[in-house]
Formats: C-alpha cells, sequence, structure tokens
C-alpha cells in the first residue's frame, strides 16, 4: 500500500488512479494523519450472487405472516 500527502495527491491524481487501476491502495494522509484510502473498485454485477441472496431472504421469509392484517390497511396507517 502507497501512502501520499494530500497536496502531492492533488498533483499527481492521474498516478494515483493509474496505480489504483493496476490493483494497489493508495492511502492519503493530511499532516501525517491517514483522511482517505483509494481502492480498485470492486468488479461488475455479480448475478449468480445476486441471485443467491435472493434466495436466501426468500427462505427467510417462509413462514413469516402478517396474522390479521393486510398490507392496504397497515399503508393507510401510514398515510394519517
Amino acid at each position: 500500500m502507497r501512502e501520499i500527502g494530500a497536496f502531492e495527491a492533488k498533483n499527481k491524481f492521474g498516478q494515483l488512479l493509474d496505480w489504483v487501476e493496476h490493483g494497489e491502495e493508495v492511502t492519503i494522509t493530511r499532516h501525517g494523519k491517514e483522511v482517505a484510502r483509494l481502492v480498485p473498485s470492486r468488479a461488475g454485477f455479480n448475478r449468480d450472487a445476486a441471485r443467491a441472496a435472493a434466495g436466501r431472504i426468500r427462505a427467510m421469509r417462509k413462514g413469516v405472516t402478517l396474522g390479521k392484517l393486510k398490507v392496504k390497511d397497515l399503508i393507510n396507517a401510514g398515510r394519517r
């Protein structure tokens, strides 16, 4: 991980982006204290992970009911 001062980071922003694009993390400091960190962005949307998460949500909600309450009544109660 690289560490760079805020003033230098401002002047070398393009180079910082190049480093991060190649997988490096860059810590930006001001007066010796860490104030920000540039990290590579995560890969794009992962459909398999999204499907798995949706499946877990569906599994958690099985058997959960509102009892005698109706969704429409709850919505109307919130509008008062």
